[in-house]
């Protein structure tokens, strides 16, 4: 009988890659199920389009397609190895010439059980926490509170860390705004908006406009890849909704062929993103004669270029003028609510940047970088209280110095007058 079972439990070859290929089947059904759902005339082109009037003559030119952006995964993968190579060949010692400074972190003593509970529980925890430490530990509350902060500020991006980044990000911003700039002044639509949609959606990309988004795209995918290990700072959340925001508006709009607004949504943000970046590297450099005025210069093209030019020149272009072209359809809602999920950002950051300004305006000069300069709100208080505890330590050892002085000399002055006295007097 175990036998019969054993034999019947035992299956031909063809029956088992038959249902591989069955299963295989399947999925490819699925796939083309799901490929036509995505791709769907209704979602991507304006009412009365088709992909196939899309379709021109070598002699005609190239219109965009979407597998023509898969080329910006490696590419971001490209940009991640450059900037390992740029920040140590380059940045670095640029921040050395510069005369960037680190400050000096006091190093914690060895405890396992606090390291343990810092990497797995809480790096800040409360009084509560504190006082269960101590019980288990044998330290005092004191020590514990000054061990996890110090422990905070060994984990603090360093000034060199933070110039690297912003040396990085301000040549790439600046590269791409001069060459984006020197092309997109010789294009109608620079001038006039309406020329974004005339021929829509017939409109073949030249060399320059394809690189110009491939270059953009893959940047962006490489700071979304590489965000967990970058700074995180205070307007952590927006910038990584601002990076997908950037990323499904570069990959759609290419896509749709909105080709044409995309160039300019990606100049108008590259603009004032380099000189923010540089303001960064003087500010850690400690130039403040110069970061201030470059700041100042920063908000003005900053609050030009998103409050005006990207609302009432582009927004206004793709959500009202383009309606003089074509009907509404998907991509046009879709699209224009990405535009306006950044130009809420952008009014996010300009509250912070007019918050700066109001503060330059009655102190004179630039405080603290609210819209991204520091990791959090807790860090420089952490550091001033970590210098005031060196400035205690030093005071409690130059009195003891000068209490020991004292004692000495007190003790020397007592042994002489006691010798003195032993001394037989001159007569």
């Amino acid at each position: 009988m175990e036998q019969n079972m054993e034999i019947d439990d035992i299956q031909e070859p063809g029956c088992l890659s038959l249902s591989w290929v069955d299963m295989a089947f399947k999925s490819s059904i699925r796939m083309d199920v799901l490929n036509s759902w995505i791709w769907q005339e209704a979602l991507w082109l304006p009412p009365g389009n088709h992909w196939e009037d899309l379709k021109l003559d070598p002699e005609q030119g190239y219109n965009p397609r979407p597998r023509d952006l898969i080329s910006s995964v490696p590419l971001a993968l490209g940009f991640i190895a450059c900037r390992y190579v740029f920040e140590r060949v380059v940045a670095i010692p640029l921040s050395r010439i510069s005369g960037v400074k680190d400050q000096v972190r006091m190093q914690v003593f060895s405890s396992p059980q606090l390291e343990v509970y810092y990497k797995h529980n809480s790096r800040q925890p409360s009084h509560n926490e504190i006082f269960n430490l101590s019980k288990q530990t044998g330290l005092s509350p004191r020590k514990i509170q000054t061990w996890f902060r110090n422990r905070r500020n060994q984990d603090r991006p360093t000034n060199t860390k933070k110039f690297c980044e912003a040396t990085w990000r301000f040549v790439f911003y600046l590269f791409a705004f001069v060459a984006g700039l020197n092309y997109l002044m010789k294009t109608p639509w620079f001038w006039d908006q309406r020329e974004f949609w005339s021929g829509y959606p017939n409109q073949p990309v030249s060399d320059a406009q394809y690189w110009y988004y491939i270059l953009e795209l893959g940047f962006y995918l490489s700071l979304l890849l590489s965000v967990s290990v970058d700074i995180k700072r205070k307007d952590f959340k927006e910038q990584v909704i601002h990076h997908i925001a950037t990323i499904f508006l570069m990959a759609f709009s290419y896509s749709s062929n909105f080709v044409r607004v995309g160039t300019v949504v990606m100049l108008v943000h590259d603009s004032s993103d380099f000189l923010l970046e540089s303001g960064k590297m003087l500010h850690y450099a400690g130039l403040t004669h110069i970061c201030d005025p470059l700041f100042v210069v920063f908000a003005v093209v900053f609050l030009f270029t998103r409050l005006f030019v990207f609302p009432f020149r582009v927004v206004h272009a793709t959500l009202v003028l383009s309606l003089d072209f074509f009907d509404p359809f998907f991509g046009y809602y879709f699209f224009n609510a990405l535009l306006l999920i950044l130009q809420a950002l952008h009014i996010f950051w300009a509250y912070l940047i007019l918050r700066m300004i109001f503060k330059f305006a009655f102190t004179g000069k630039v405080g603290k970088d609210e819209r991204s300069d520091d990791e959090s709100e807790g860090d420089e208080d952490e550091l001033e209280e970590d210098e005031k505890d060196r400035g205690e330590k030093k005071d409690i050892l130059n009195s003891k110095l000068e209490s020991l002085t004292n004692t000495c000399v007190l003790k020397n002055l007592t042994s002489q007058r006691k010798i003195n006295i032993r001394q037989p007097k001159a007569r």
